[in-house]
């Protein structure tokens, strides 16, 4: 099993990466279908099912997909070249993608959120369909967004959750069990394992300049976060509070007046701007996804800022941690809300977290999977309930809480040997089985709990 870091850690946009960034990519995926096909399209027509459906508009979804129709990608995605294209289609009602006809749509016709009809694949379901010059459909894909930015077609989901094709890694653990055994038998650790599978594949010159970009984005994220006041869009009117907070903890400074548990703050603010930022659909890093992208890097600016003896230098080995234990959570369960809820969304956020803060601060192997059960275990059962379909609330608050679990998960496992009752597996294992045990109210359609008891919303 190989899962690269850089498809745990995507650069995207916001609010959602299931019901944004998937959407988008699963509508460019399209377009190059339909510039294999033999056949000139004339047009083309979307629906949307499941989640993606119910929550869809608060998630922009369709707004996702119709760029993605017209050739963006999340990669490059451009806030103020999109809003001149979506401006531009509301008048002609005609895509101009790159190397494709020009096709009739018409977003209040052709975009249909399909509130009645599952489809059987995964919760986040969604059609597309070329058409001929009367209207005929002559090319029709299932795909599913299927958590983190990661969308497969139907015949992909069917053939099985490892899709991974490309040639042998030096260590493919594919549970924490197996991760724990290479470690011992090789002397190498999380980190090291993650980086000899990374630069058997794609290089060490690659592997690093993508580690620093991703940080980077991270950081910037944060910081624009921090920097920024207003009210997010959607309707809810939620005030941006990451600056304010960040405004007064910076004025606490020197004053020895601080409350020790004022470090919590800290966390959560980082976590916060990151969030703040999703909601109003700038860039993020899918950490492992949008609604749960602020955990991981307030978790590594906590490390930087705060701890004596931090270093730059070590954030490659927290993210290549981080992403191994990504990969197994997602590899044997979901990262997705709407298929497990947000004990995996942020729940495996905060594991992947704890487990790169546990490495960086000199953790063995053994603590290193101690850290991760930890903070996965005390987030089983969480629910994905965004009100209004939203990313904001209780997105935004549960992120800094997630950093927060993150580093007491750490910080617990650290004082330890190791040696332990739960082992990360049957963790994720207990997760699979709640998140398809849980209600679908719950499970990112916004219809059940926060979201149907939030009054005048």
């Amino acid at each position: 099993m190989f899962l690269s870091v850089f498809e745990m850690f995507k650069v995207g946009v916001g609010p959602s990466s299931s019901h944004t960034m998937g959407p988008m990519v699963a509508a460019a995926r399209f377009l190059d279908a339909m510039r294999a096909a033999p056949f000139k399209p004339g047009g083309v027509r979307a629906s949307l099912h499941g989640s993606l459906a119910f929550t869809g508009v608060g998630h922009a979804t369709d707004r996702a997909t119709i760029l993605g129709l017209a050739g963006f990608v999340p990669e490059t995605y451009d806030r103020g070249e999109a809003d001149a294209e979506l401006a531009r289609l509301r008048e002609e009602k005609r895509l101009r993608p790159d190397d494709l006809p020009e096709l009739r749509f018409d977003p209040e016709a052709d975009l249909v959120f399909d509130y009645e009809r599952k489809l059987p694949g995964h919760a986040n379901g969604m059609i597309l369909m070329a058409t001929d010059a009367q209207g005929d459909v002559l090319l029709q894909e299932t795909y599913y967004s299927v958590g983190g930015g990661f969308v497969l077609t139907e015949a992909e989901l069917a053939a099985g959750k490892d899709t991974d094709d490309g040639p042998p890694v030096p260590h493919p653990f594919k549970s924490a069990a197996e991760m724990v055994e290479m470690s011992a038998a090789t002397g190498l650790t999380v980190a090291e394992m993650k980086r000899a599978n990374e630069i058997s594949r794609g290089g060490a010159d690659r592997l690093d300049r993508g580690l620093a970009r991703l940080w980077d984005v991270m950081n910037g994220c944060i910081e624009a976060g921090l920097a920024t006041d207003g009210t997010l869009p959607g309707g809810l009117r939620v005030r941006r509070r990451a600056k304010a907070i960040h405004d007064a903890l910076q004025a606490e400074r020197g004053r020895n007046q601080s409350a020790p548990h004022t470090i919590n703050d800290w966390m959560s603010v980082y976590a916060m701007a990151v969030n703040e930022e999703n909601a109003a659909g700038g860039q993020v890093v899918t950490a492992p996804t949008n609604g749960a992208a602020g955990v991981v890097p307030a978790t590594i600016r906590y490390y930087l800022d705060h701890v004596p003896g931090a270093s730059r230098s070590r954030v490659p080995e927290f993210l290549l941690t981080a992403a191994a234990i990504g990969g197994l959570v997602k590899y044997n369960a979901s990262i997705s809300g709407a298929e497990a809820g947000c004990q995996a969304e942020v729940g495996s956020a905060a594991a992947m977290a704890a487990a790169g803060l546990c490495a960086v601060l000199g953790g063995t192997t053994a603590q290193i999977e101690n850290a991760a059960e930890i903070a996965l275990e005390h987030h089983l059962g969480m629910t994905c309930d965004p009100v209004r379909g939203l990313v904001q609330v209780p997105c935004i608050e549960r992120n800094g809480l997630g950093a927060i679990k993150a580093v007491s998960a750490a910080s617990l496992a650290l004082r330890g040997d190791g040696v332990h009752l739960v082992p990360l597996d049957a963790c994720i294992e207990t997760m699979r089985q709640t998140g398809s045990d849980m209600s679908e109210k719950y499970k990112e359609t916004s219809l059940g709990g926060l979201a149907v008891n939030i009054p005048n919303c």
